[in-house]
């Protein structure tokens, strides 16, 4: 059979995060700090709106761009917040989540042969979702930088190849985020080169020391902007798998044109709920963030008190501990880990080869099982 499978499939690693986490299925009493979604449960009236849609009938298909008032609504909430404005009509397409986002937004752009650029640590898919839209992932490492892509890096790996990036903020898995004003330096290079910048802006809303600044948003960048946000962290709905895609007409259209053979269109009861979430949802993201700012105050002390060197995040609900203290390398620390205390972490090779002595922590999960978590890796490097 392996012959008859694509050698670009072949080839391409496993998700580092699903590869260690089938490890965690079958065990008892395990403590899970390692999938990267809310612990939350979609609130209430999102959720009535879903059912109140099935109750009413509604289970036909939509346009493939996604219900007009889902897409009016989401116009006139990036106004209100960014002061950046889509046609609905145009420049806005409702995808299955930010991964589907994503994926048609390289297979519109890339050509064979076309470079994409994508700062590590980065999340797992950037990489294979641009190979396998026929383009070549060229990783740029921020791990002497905090973690923070500096324009003068940037420009040392911009060639006639490289057609645009792929700029995740607050990011996963470090949770650092960038200010309007090192987002700005990095447009001025962008812009000079003609580059698309493929913004993922999903853990926006969750952006705490600072305002998130919509990339987009910057004079003059949103015609070199493609913009990806979805509902699955801010509004805990992962499971309902709807995300947003805004940018020129053109690059929507071509996306559209992917989407219609591929996915035809999302759900209709989702988007129904996703609705909603526009229209009544904000206090409650409101209250998951005041949580999670929470959760990140604790976490963070707690991890350097027992000596895990860690920065404190300024967006998402990811911690990024360094393991240099402990002299093990992230996958043996967290292999041991799990099996000695039951308390599953993802290694940060999982997220590039530079940060073999970084783990990623969710704190996507309640303050008594953060407590205990910690009490057990303390436990952990007490005893080697």
């Amino acid at each position: 059979m392996k012959n008859i499978i694509s050698k670009k499939v072949q080839d391409m690693q496993p998700s580092g995060i699903r590869a260690f986490f089938d490890l965690v299925l079958g065990m008892k009493d395990v403590i899970s700090l390692g999938v990267g979604e809310p612990d939350f449960v979609t609130p209430w009236q999102i959720r009535e709106a879903g059912i109140y849609s099935l109750e009413q009938g509604h289970t036909s298909y939509t346009s493939n761009k996604g219900l007009y008032k889902l897409r009016l609504g989401l116009n006139r909430f990036l106004k209100s917040k960014y002061g950046v404005e889509y046609c609905p009509d145009e420049e806005i397409l409702i995808t299955v989540g930010v991964s589907e986002g994503l994926d048609l937004a390289l297979r519109a752009l890339i050509n064979p042969g076309d470079k994409i650029l994508i700062p590590t640590p980065s999340y797992v898919s950037y990489g294979p979702m641009t190979e396998l839209a026929g383009g070549e992932p060229v990783y740029i490492d921020t791990s002497k930088d905090g973690f923070k892509l500096k324009p003068k890096t940037l420009k040392k790996y911009i060639d006639k190849k490289v057609k645009g990036i792929i700029l995740n903020y607050p990011t996963n898995p470090t949770g650092i985020s960038y200010t309007r004003k090192e987002l700005e330096e990095i447009k001025k290079v962008l812009l000079k080169h003609d580059l698309i910048c493929i913004a993922d802006e999903v853990y926006g809303d969750l952006t705490y020391d600072f305002e998130h600044t919509c990339f987009a948003s910057l004079k003059g960048a949103k015609d070199n902007t493609i913009y990806l946000n979805g509902f699955s962290k801010s509004y805990a709905m992962t499971g309902w798998r709807v995300g947003f895609v805004c940018g020129p007409k053109e690059i929507i259209a071509a996306m559209t044109k992917i989407h219609q053979y591929s996915i035809m269109c999302v759900p209709i009861t989702s988007q129904m709920a996703a609705c909603e979430a526009l229209q009544t949802g904000r206090r409650s993201v409101e209250e998951m963030k005041r949580e999670y700012k929470r959760r990140r105050e604790f976490i963070v002390a707690e991890l350097n008190r027992i000596g895990l060197e860690c920065s404190k995040p300024q967006g998402a609900f990811y911690a990024f501990p360094s393991l240099k203290n402990t002299g093990m390398s992230s996958m043996e620390f967290s292999s041991k880990l799990l099996k000695d205390q039951k308390v599953a972490v993802v290694p940060g090779t999982a997220f590039g080869k530079n940060v073999q002595d970084y783990i990623r922590i969710s704190y996507a999960s309640s303050l008594q099982n953060l407590k205990e978590a910690v009490s057990r890796i303390e436990i952990f490097i007490k005893g080697r």
